[in-house]
């Protein structure tokens, strides 16, 4: 069994007073993680627990404010875990009320893609909570081989990395029951959607202009919709951890692009070539080189976020076409990327970018990958 990387991150913030929140989709491995972390405490003498809150019996124990019903059930354990917390509409005043009045009990909510922060985990956890997004498998969980990672590239950038593909006889059949059977279920339930079509048309829109910066004046108009419609819609899909925009970084040249463009990527591609049904092996396929700057980008931002390194990230374009793909900030320092799928391709250094915002700058090609995504 694969051990995530956030694992060791959480298990380093447990007893300390707070609540371990874990957001994810679903299939992402949320559970598996949970059940892991408590069966590590259990051999280490906890009294620990699992509960499954999609289960009437849980709900009925845990959706109360009632202290002395909450104190009953805490008391036997050390360390809960309450997976699907979503499903418990007061969860976040009675995560508030458990963490407040049994601060020795540590506990672990998870909620997947309908998890609705603002409503039920915001207000009432502030100080409480340490929170944490499971991604699919980071190419460092999946293996520290070079060999194993290469042989396997093409696949990754066909059919992603859930872990449920992963193991798949028939990856692009997962996929597409992962992406009809839960992912569309989630986020129409969130604020009752009704319109599937619509979701549906604006991700296929989304997928095809991968590594495109996106107009949402050209989707309202293409979809029918009204462009805070549009504004609404990809905000659900980001907060359900299917897409993420990239802002551009705009700060000192006149010919910048401004900070409102935005190019839109996904953080799994075997979802996002499930939603156009789009799996031809690479030497078919005329998008390599958008796959290629999405697979490249999302391993950066796990590579990051399992380090618990947190960074403000862009691209960056003037008005005459010169770019970088992808910009990291930290720790006040600008590392510049650029990405080709060609081994053979030749890059020019982006005279202007580096000259007017002096940074780190690196090429990530098919010769260099495993050296800066892998480690």
């Amino acid at each position: 069994m694969i051990e995530r990387t956030i694992q060791k991150h959480i298990e380093e913030n447990l007893f300390r007073g707070k609540v371990m929140v874990i957001f994810g989709t679903r299939r992402v491995g949320k559970t598996t993680l949970v059940r892991q972390i408590l069966n590590r405490y259990q051999t280490l003498g906890k009294r620990c627990a699992y509960f499954n809150c999609e289960s009437f019996d849980v709900r009925e124990k845990i959706e109360t404010t009632n202290f002395q019903k909450i104190e009953a059930f805490l008391k036997p354990y050390d360390l809960i875990a309450l997976d699907e917390a979503q499903y418990i509409e007061t969860i976040g005043r009675s995560l508030k009320i458990m963490v407040d009045t049994h601060p020795e009990v540590q506990i672990i909510a998870t909620g997947s893609s309908s998890f609705d922060i603002a409503n039920k985990t915001g207000e009432p956890l502030v100080g409480r909570a340490r929170h944490y997004t499971l991604y699919p498998f980071s190419l460092k969980e999946f293996s520290n081989e070079v060999i194993t990672l290469s042989s396997n590239l093409e696949k990754f950038l066909r059919f992603g990395l859930y872990p449920t593909v992963i193991s798949a006889i028939d990856p692009a059949e997962e996929l597409r029951d992962i992406v009809g059977g839960y992912l569309y279920k989630d986020i129409l339930a969130i604020e009752g959607m009704k319109s599937s079509k619509l979701l549906i048309d604006l991700l296929k829109l989304l997928a095809l202009q991968l590594g495109s910066e996106v107009s949402y004046n050209e989707l309202s108009n293409n979809l029918g919709i009204g462009i805070s419609t549009v504004i609404k819609y990809i905000d659900l899909l980001e907060r359900c951890f299917i897409v993420f925009t990239l802002p551009a970084f705009s700060r000192n040249l006149r010919n910048e692009v401004g900070r409102k463009s935005k190019k839109i990527y996904f953080y799994d591609l075997g979802v996002r070539n499930a939603i156009i049904n789009a799996f031809a092996p690479l030497d078919m396929r005329a998008d390599v080189g958008a796959l290629w700057e999405n697979f490249c980008i999302v391993e950066l931002m796990k590579k990051a976020q399992n380090n618990r390194q947190f960074s403000n990230n862009y691209f960056w374009r003037t008005y005459d076409q010169q770019e970088v793909d992808f910009i990291e900030e930290y720790d006040g320092v600008l590392h510049a990327y650029e990405f080709k799928y060609s081994a053979k391709a030749k890059v020019k250094p982006p005279k202007l970018f580096l000259e007017t915002y002096p940074s780190e700058f690196t090429v990530i090609i098919r010769d260099n990958w495993y050296e800066k995504l892998g480690k």
